[in-house]
């Protein structure tokens, strides 16, 4: 794995984890009325694609970052469903 790589995946980690705090306070307080549904779609979307053009170029840093932040967005999105009935 070359520096430029560890790099990368590096900053993916960090851009990914800005979410946790998000997805770990909804699920503490059981509540997601402020966050806006909009925005999850939007967000849901982007990184869909995202993901995709990395998969297409094979960028393991792409992949790796948006494939975290998928994963929590779904989470927020769950939540916002679950909690907000």
């Amino acid at each position: 794995m070359t520096a430029i790589q560890i790099l990368g995946l590096a900053a993916g980690t960090i851009t990914s984890i800005t979410f946790l705090p998000q997805v770990l306070q909804i699920w503490k307080t059981k509540s997601a009325k402020d966050l806006s549904l909009q925005m999850l779609l939007l967000l849901i979307l982007g990184v869909t694609m995202w993901l995709t053009y990395g998969l297409l170029v094979k960028d393991t840093a792409i992949i790796y970052t948006n494939s975290m932040v998928l994963v929590m967005s779904l989470l927020m999105l769950y939540f916002k469903y679950k909690f907000n009935k």
